[in-house]
């Protein structure tokens, strides 16, 4: 996933949000009868969705879209849940806060809609959060990963953070590959890079592992990292991690790292995803990254039926990433409806959402008093230049 839309515009989308936002919610129940709009009644439920769907983030918007409708007519076509047929508005946000408010906003007022999917980016969702809280109209994000986002009032994520990802890399390097010696470099100026580097360093030491050597650069986008890499190199690591985006890791940080002569594990978070190489292949054995989703994942036995409806239902397109947070999204307000009883208000779904247990297509997890999923981690590998899969860590029990 290029995480890039997820973290770098998020601060100032939150900023604005802010000022517009009320107190905070907090985990638990938030039973209000004098809020009881969106009611389900009558033969339908109304979903609203935004997503970005125009601009520079549309592939993402429309693989969302594509997952939400493919989920519900699934659950139609079983005869709905308790009878009720789904029905979605769609809206565009163009990726742009403003837009996604006014979205927001319309379904809000809308007391058909009991609740909402989306937003698709972390800017846009930042923009949501305290309109959610506003209006008590619950919100499901997909894939918006920043840590900045406030979450757990109304709004709840399908996917785990950003920090997450650096902390399940900690475990990955500590307990499946058993290294030692751990380097980590990442970009000052990037909020996603930073913050995901940042936690795998705090959670490698928590795990006993060596943290030899800390480098960053000012910013994410940068060409040269020979100065960092050489320092790294002599720290004797066994493993680097390094989160930054497909466009630098492949291209500079993985090839300027073996050619300084180091041979041990690079790794990334979903940044990875789509990475682009250079030169020879066999300088990205031994680079692996943490995602969502992936296709070859035998130990869930869901991603397979989820690919075949997807092909069946797209002329045997394959699925990827965001399709498959999108889908899982709708199951999620269907287990929380079934929970909340047929007539349920919006009030009563949030409440059934709030810390659920849930098992999709991305994985089994348990939501946090933030709102965010404590949950299994997908690990692929480069094999011969091509992302393979590795192993689904487990979130941990804690």
């Amino acid at each position: 996933m290029n995480a890039k839309f997820f973290g770098k515009t998020t601060a100032i989308a939150a900023a604005a949000a802010m000022m517009m936002s009320m107190a905070a919610c907090s985990g638990g129940s938030m039973d209000d009868s004098s809020n009881s709009a969106g009611a389900a009644s009558g033969n339908t439920i109304t979903l609203g969705s935004i997503t970005t769907n125009s601009g520079t983030a549309a592939a993402y918007g429309e693989a969302e879209l594509k997952g939400f409708k493919l989920a519900i007519s699934e659950i139609n076509a079983k005869g709905g849940l308790n009878g009720k047929k789904i029905k979605l508005e769609s809206m565009d946000d163009k990726g742009d806060a403003t837009e996604a408010s006014n979205a927001f906003n319309k379904l809000a007022g809308d007391n058909s809609v009991l609740a909402v999917l989306g937003p698709t980016i972390s800017s846009t969702t930042a923009a949501v959060a305290p309109l959610a809280d506003q209006s008590k109209l619950p919100a499901i994000a997909p894939a918006a990963t920043s840590d900045s986002i406030a979450t757990g009032g109304y709004l709840f994520r399908t996917c785990f953070k950003d920090s997450y990802q650096g902390e399940i890399a900690a475990k990955f390097a500590a307990e499946t590959l058993k290294v030692k010696k751990v380097a980590v470099l990442y970009g000052t100026g990037d909020p996603y890079s930073s913050g995901v580097g940042k936690a795998f360093a705090a959670a490698a030491k928590k795990a006993g592992l060596d943290v030899v050597d800390e480098e960053n650069s000012s910013s994410a986008d940068d060409t040269e990292y020979s100065s960092q890499l050489q320092k790294i190199q002599a720290s004797g690591a066994e493993f680097l991690y390094a989160p930054y985006y497909y466009s630098v890791a492949g291209p500079y940080i993985i090839p300027q790292a073996r050619s300084l002569g180091y041979k041990g594990y690079v790794m990334g978070p979903d940044g990875y995803d789509g990475l682009k190489l250079t030169g020879d292949k066999s300088q990205y054995d031994k680079v692996l990254y943490t995602t969502h989703y992936s296709p070859d994942d035998t130990s869930n036995s869901k991603v397979q039926d989820f690919i075949k409806s997807y092909k069946k239902a797209n002329n045997n397109q394959e699925p990827n990433t965001f399709t498959a947070l999108a889908y899982d999204s709708v199951y999620m307000f269907k287990q929380a409806y079934e929970k909340a009883g047929k007539n349920a208000t919006r009030e009563q779904v949030r409440n059934a959402i709030s810390g659920m247990s849930f098992s999709g297509v991305t994985g089994k997890f348990t939501l946090d008093k933030k709102g965010s999923p404590n949950k299994s981690v997908i690990v692929l590998e480069l094999k011969d230049g091509k992302p393979t899969y590795r192993t689904t860590i487990q979130p941990s029990t804690k």
